[in-house]
């Protein structure tokens, strides 16, 4: 399972809000997360990024994405509108015991990262088998 847990990206918020600006920066890195079958499945929208300069790692549960999007212009270019954002965006994501952060498995198309997020063979339901009381044996889902 997912933890939803991110203090500073809600504080961020926050600031937009009652600043009326973008007072955080271009740290902007959305997604959606979902549980399909036995895995989970996170998007983060990155458009622009070059695949080269994402980087994932995880550390414990905690798993952080940072990717890099540069300007187009050259340096000696005038800019006259620069409303894309650019520079260094990052996310973390806490993770539950019960999913398998060692087969976990990235792919980038068309400015989406996708992350397949597998749940832990331990944490699959299982059947179990019970013995006793004369009848046999009995199998109970759990």
């Amino acid at each position: 399972m997912l933890m939803r847990t991110d203090p500073f990206r809600e504080f961020d918020r926050l600031a937009q809000q009652v600043l009326g600006a973008n007072t955080a920066g271009p740290a902007v890195m959305p997604m959606d997360a979902y549980r399909s079958g036995d895995e989970f499945l996170v998007h983060f929208d990155l458009p622009g990024i070059d695949p080269e300069t994402i980087e994932l790692d995880v550390e414990r549960n905690v798993l952080n994405v940072r990717a890099e999007r540069r300007s187009p212009a050259p340096e000696d270019a005038e800019m006259l509108v620069a409303e894309r954002p650019t520079g260094t965006f990052t996310r973390q994501l806490f993770l539950g015991d019960t999913l398998d952060t060692d087969r976990i498995d990235a792919s980038y198309d068309a400015g989406v990262l996708t992350l397949r997020i597998p749940v832990a063979e331990q944490a699959k339901p299982r059947r179990i088998q019970i013995t006793g009381g004369g009848s046999g044996r009995r199998q109970i889902s759990g």
